[in-house]
């Protein structure tokens, strides 16, 4: 069985773990969902010494080193034995993508088969991020670093995933219910 793929990208904010972990929710036995951050966190809440070295970075609002990533992530997708794998808040960079491009390329059980774009204006980004404060992270200037290390490379990344035709875009600015239906019917749609 090949693996399914699925990236979601979007800013802080735009919902893009909370769409992916309703959809994983409504297929329990065939969609893994696998956060990014939340699995960068689960390792410094372990108190690793690779979980402080990720928290020196992640406090700051900066990007986690490659390797470290790219190290977490291929060991979500190959720990699940589900069919389709949806990992949001990656990549998030030129590097990062230019990385799993190539671990892809190598592997022959597990297809990219779609990026998804949760697409979403800085206004509503920032008021929904500074709306439910989690934390200290979760201030304006820190806010607009993230938004910044999201925004700089996004060209660059739109670009290349158009160019493979792999992107697609949903828009962010509606209510929660209607975006998962069709970011799910999408999924299922391309999955099969």
């Amino acid at each position: 069985m090949s693996k399914k793929l699925f990236l979601i990208i979007g800013a802080p904010g735009s919902g893009k773990t909370t769409d992916a972990e309703l959809i994983a929710e409504r297929h329990p036995h065939e969609v893994a969902h696998f956060s990014t951050g939340e699995l960068l966190r689960a390792e410094v809440a372990r108190g690793s010494e690779l979980g402080k070295t990720i928290a020196s970075y992640v406090d700051n609002g900066n990007l986690v080193p490659l390797n470290i990533v790219i190290d977490t992530i291929v060991n979500a997708i190959k720990s699940t034995d589900k069919e389709i794998i949806l990992i949001d808040g990656f990549p998030r960079s030129v590097e990062q993508m230019k990385a799993l491009d190539e671990i892809l390329q190598k592997e022959n059980d597990v297809k990219l088969v779609k990026v998804i774009e949760v697409v979403v204006s800085k206004e509503v980004a920032k008021d929904r991020v500074l709306g439910r404060a989690r934390g200290a992270d979760d201030n304006e200037t820190v806010f607009n670093n993230r938004m910044k290390v999201y925004t700089d490379p996004l060209a660059d990344i739109q670009k290349f995933y158009e160019s493979k035709n792999l992107l697609h875009k949903i828009n962010g600015e509606r209510g929660i219910e209607e975006i998962v239906n069709e970011m799910d019917e999408y999924i299922q749609s391309q999955a099969n």
